[in-house]
């Protein structure tokens, strides 16, 4: 482990990088972005219970006219308000006659077929059953205990972010071939950062990794694909900050202005990534990405939404500005979250495919 060093802020939210190192010419990552001590992380994820809850969208994407839809494993699910403003969910085909209800209105709180007129208003209806979902503030989930397969928890394991109230806070969503897993393997892989995307990281060191077992340590040094030791003592083992992977990095703002930080990924839940800032600007602010299964498209290839959301806060004086300005913020984050995730999709779905064809190495 290298010795962390604290991330000074400044009277200025940017820094100017003083030598600024070609992409060509920055230290390799790759001896250190063990394949063992990523597998192992992701095999813990993997251990840790979701209560069946799924991410469907962003709360502000319920509308009161119309409901919010997804396919979630193949199962078509629409999310909308009652009249009381209340979270309703349930499966997206109309008990009548099989009509998408995706494609109908919400009139006063009743979700209205569009082919025949029958209104559901959230609850039991002619063998339509309502679903289990929950608004966090930023976020809607819906509990599938019938695909999920473990014990169901009453509400989603959510972390600790700021008060959305006092924060700016945008959501991506985007959509890759390829497994949920194959999205939380490329967040627990945070040494490419500055190589795969240079216009957004530089000066990336990761300064700690999550704890090992001592023969799995011994594997990961040659280089080994982490064995069964690796799944000693995962089974509820929380995400915390001895399961962490703590990052120095500087964001590119332009040129040779960055804001440097440091930032902690852990995985509370299986399909569940979250970086926190805990040094630097915007100390507290989260990035949260939740890797959703969709399906599988013509090709039969799985298909997984990653939503992604930002939730930014600063105790700068100025910062009250950036939260009046959130409306015009938003698609400028969302856009960049894009840029990352247009080449972090295509990692995760090389991952996939890698996988599928028993060729990834290890």
């Amino acid at each position: 482990m290298n010795p962390r060093r604290p991330v000074r802020r400044g009277r200025l939210p940017l820094s100017l990088r003083r030598d600024p190192v070609a992409w060509d010419r920055q230290r390799p990552t790759w001896r250190e972005a063990r394949p063992a001590v990523i597998a192992q992380a992701l095999k813990r994820a993997q251990a840790r219970a979701s209560g069946n809850w799924f991410v469907v969208g962003a709360t502000r994407d319920v509308r009161a006219d119309r409901p919010l839809a997804r396919t979630v494993a193949g199962q078509e699910i629409v999310v909308w308000r009652d009249a009381a403003g209340r979270l309703v969910a349930g499966p997206g085909v109309c008990p009548h006659l099989g009509a998408p209800l995706r494609d109908s209105p919400v009139r006063c709180g009743a979700l209205v077929c569009h082919w025949h007129g029958l209104a559901l208003r959230g609850g039991p209806f002619a063998g339509w059953e309502p679903l289990p979902a929950h608004d966090d503030g930023v976020l809607v989930w819906v509990r599938l205990d019938d695909v999920g397969g473990e014990p169901p928890l009453d509400a989603p394991v959510v972390p600790a972010r700021p008060d959305p109230v006092r924060a700016v806070t945008a959501v991506y969503v985007g959509v890759g071939a390829c497994e949920p897993e194959d999205v939380v393997a490329n967040r627990l892989d945070p040494w490419h950062g500055a190589w795969f995307h240079p216009y957004s990281f530089v000066d990336l060191t990761v300064v700690d990794t999550p704890t090992a077992t001592e023969k799995t340590r011994a594997r990961a040094e040659a280089g080994e694909e982490a064995g069964e030791e690796a799944e000693e003592g995962a089974g509820g083992e929380a995400a915390n900050e001895e399961d962490s992977f703590v990052v120095d990095v500087s964001f590119r703002v332009a040129g040779r202005l960055v804001v440097p930080v440091r930032a902690v990924f852990t995985a509370p839940e299986p399909r569940t990534v979250v970086m926190h800032i805990t040094e630097g600007e915007g100390r507290g602010s989260v990035v949260e990405t939740h890797a959703t299964p969709l399906g599988v498209d013509d090709r039969g290839r799985p298909r997984t939404a990653v939503v992604e959301a930002v939730v930014a806060a600063s105790d700068r004086p100025g910062f009250a500005v950036a939260r009046r300005l959130t409306p015009l913020l938003r698609p400028l984050v969302r856009a960049s979250a894009g840029r990352l995730w247009r080449d972090d999709l295509a990692y995760a779905e090389r991952r996939w495919q890698l996988r599928s064809t028993g060729r990834f190495p290890g």
